[in-house]
């Protein structure tokens, strides 16, 4: 998988990829992260991209041009799957949506910064709108770390155990049940006996139970 994200903070996102889980999925060749700054695109001596919106609302907005070039360059080089821009009108990411497009192979994220970016780049270019939650961040950066993590993770291969992502909160609607590790009793808590038992199908019916009985506690409406 190769993912381009455009930026006008690059800087931001780097550490995420050269610690734990998404440096070894990128040592290993199993994913490609790369970052444009879209200043390089900018216009004039000072590589504007931004400038004040008609109608003379507050705030700024990313021009059409840089971004327009930027992502035209990309398209040249090769097909991309999906042109997704981060932005808190968008979809809520789910882990449905991560499951989706860790099937892909080339996806652009473009980070929204301002008061978000001319509505013609939607119109040419944007092929998905994705948010992480009902909230407004400086800018897309940090959202487009959580979508990567996201996705990247769940690539062949990344995760030691490629069982565990399977049983992740979210993968059936049901958030995780209870785990536990050693030791067995903890300041007078123990472990459920049913985890101790060695019995695989009863454990596993019990874990099921739990995930629904936790769904039902906590996010009702996963269940509907």
């Amino acid at each position: 998988m190769r993912i381009d994200i455009i930026s006008v903070l690059p800087e931001l996102m780097e550490s995420p990829f050269k610690t734990s889980i998404l440096k070894r999925a990128v040592d290993k060749g199993l994913a490609e992260v790369y970052f444009h700054h879209l200043r390089d695109f900018g216009l004039g001596k000072h590589r504007q991209v931004d400038d004040a919106p008609y109608g003379g609302s507050a705030g700024m907005v990313m021009m059409v041009e840089p971004l327009d070039r930027c992502i035209s360059e990309l398209k040249e080089q090769r097909t991309y799957d999906e042109v997704i821009y981060l932005t808190p009108d968008g979809e809520t990411l789910t882990q449905k949506i991560a499951n989706s497009l860790s099937t892909k192979s080339n996806l652009i994220f473009l980070c929204g910064h301002y008061k978000g970016i001319d509505q013609r780049v939607r119109e040419l270019h944007i092929t998905k709108e994705i948010s992480i939650g009902d909230y407004v961040l400086t800018g897309g950066e940090l959202a487009a770390c959580v979508l990567a993590d996201s996705v990247i993770r769940l690539l062949p291969g990344v995760l030691n155990d490629e069982q565990s992502a399977l049983t992740d909160s979210f993968q059936d609607n049901l958030l995780s049940p209870p785990i536990y590790t050693r030791p067995a009793e903890y300041k007078g808590l123990k472990v459920p006996e049913i985890l101790l038992s060695g019995n695989l199908q009863k454990i596993q019916d019990w874990l099921h139970e739990e995930s629904v009985k936790i769904t039902q506690e906590k996010r009702p409406d996963l269940l509907e």
